[in-house]
């Protein structure tokens, strides 16, 4: 069985990676090949890291190969689309999927429906607003990241069900020892784009707190912008180290603003960080509230108070942080993990093709 994976992003991306590549090799043991097609590669996701922006022609030259993909689509079995086939384009591309004849799976994990509906461009939320309607109506199944994606595929898809991203847990694991017990380390993972969105505006309540405390914050992927700080350790992002830099944390936090495309958002940091035994502190909005169990794994923190208090009592009690990360791990271990998660992906895309061959047969 053959399978186009259309993707927006190249491996760099972390939901490229964990909404499916980490699937491949379960996948294929089942007779499932997987081809992945991304519309922008990882130079584009570098640039998007450091701040930059890529040069319009390459993203011509993008959508122009996703075309000569998408003429060659109906050599296979199932169409995976992540996210959407062509970003900013009307929705009628999207919808020219169903013309291959071939049944289409919708992944997505972030609420990028939000990106057209609730864009602060009038002209963009009225061209633009509908646009992945069409592509949900024609899926065979849309696989959301978590409760509020699927709330909103569920009003427009034959079906929408619910997998949350997930690590490898024999890969995601707690230190064997403390890494660093001279000092107590804070740590946060992601973007220039939700470091200055997400954790900014929460550094005049941390620092002073964890000065307080002999501790740092020490921020993984956060850009030039957070480099020179007093209190901050900034470091640049890379597969390769991106679990030792977890390891090296005491407590992992995620700050999020209370709006909708938060709500869309499906935790990954905080899966992260729990998967490697590291007790978490987060905004108690949208999924963050279903994976941290307050006072169990972590600590939900909505106003400055809770973070000052959550942070104080965690950094003091290294007892608690042992406790707290292993009930973490325990949780990911059951419900985040790749391991949790692969039959019900190895079921939908078996699925989907035993629909296109009956649906092929009947014409």
């Amino acid at each position: 069985m053959r399978v186009l994976a259309l993707m927006k992003y190249g491996a760099r991306a972390a939901s490229t990676r964990q909404r499916l590549l980490q699937y491949q090799p379960y996948l294929a043991q089942h007779g499932i090949e997987i081809e992945v097609s991304s519309l922008l590669d990882d130079d584009h996701v570098r640039a998007l890291f450091e701040g930059r922006t890529s040069h319009p022609m390459s993203i011509v030259s993008a959508y122009v190969r996703r075309i000569g993909v998408l003429l060659r689509a109906a050599r296979y079995d199932v169409l995976w689309v992540h996210y959407e086939t062509f970003p900013y384009l009307p929705g009628i591309i999207e919808q020219s999927l169903g013309l291959t004849g071939k049944p289409v799976i919708l992944d997505f994990d972030d609420a990028i429906f939000h990106g057209y509906d609730r864009h602060a461009n009038p002209l963009v939320r009225w061209l633009l607003g509908r646009k992945l309607i069409g592509l949900m109506r024609g899926a065979f199944v849309c696989i959301c990241g978590n409760a509020y994606l699927q709330a909103y595929a569920a009003k427009h898809a034959q079906r929408a069900i619910v997998v949350p991203t997930v690590v490898d847990t024999a890969v995601y694991v707690p230190p064997e020892i403390d890494a660093a017990p001279d000092r107590r380390v804070v740590g946060w993972i992601g973007s220039p784009s939700t470091w200055a969105s997400h954790l900014k505006p929460l550094l005049p309540t941390l620092l002073p707190m964890l000065r307080g405390h002999g501790a740092i914050l020490k921020v993984v992927g956060a850009g030039p912008d957070s480099r020179g700080i007093d209190g901050i350790e900034s470091v640049d992002w890379s597969e390769a180290s991106e679990v030792s830099e977890i390891q090296g944390m005491d407590v992992g936090i995620m700050p999020l603003p209370d709006d909708d495309w938060a709500r869309g958002k499906c935790g990954y940091k905080l899966i992260q960080y729990m998967a490697c035994g590291v007790p978490v502190i987060a905004s108690p909005v949208g999924v963050n509230s279903q994976i941290v169990e307050d006072g169990k794994n972590g600590y939900l923190a909505e106003q400055d108070l809770d973070w000052s208090t959550a942070l104080a009592r965690l950094l003091a009690d290294p007892v608690l942080r042992h406790s707290m990360g292993r009930a973490g791990r325990d949780r990911v271990v059951t419900h985040y993990s790749l391991a949790s998660q692969r039959a019900t992906i190895l079921h939908e895309i078996q699925a989907a093709a035993d629909h296109g061959r009956r649906r092929a047969a009947a014409i």
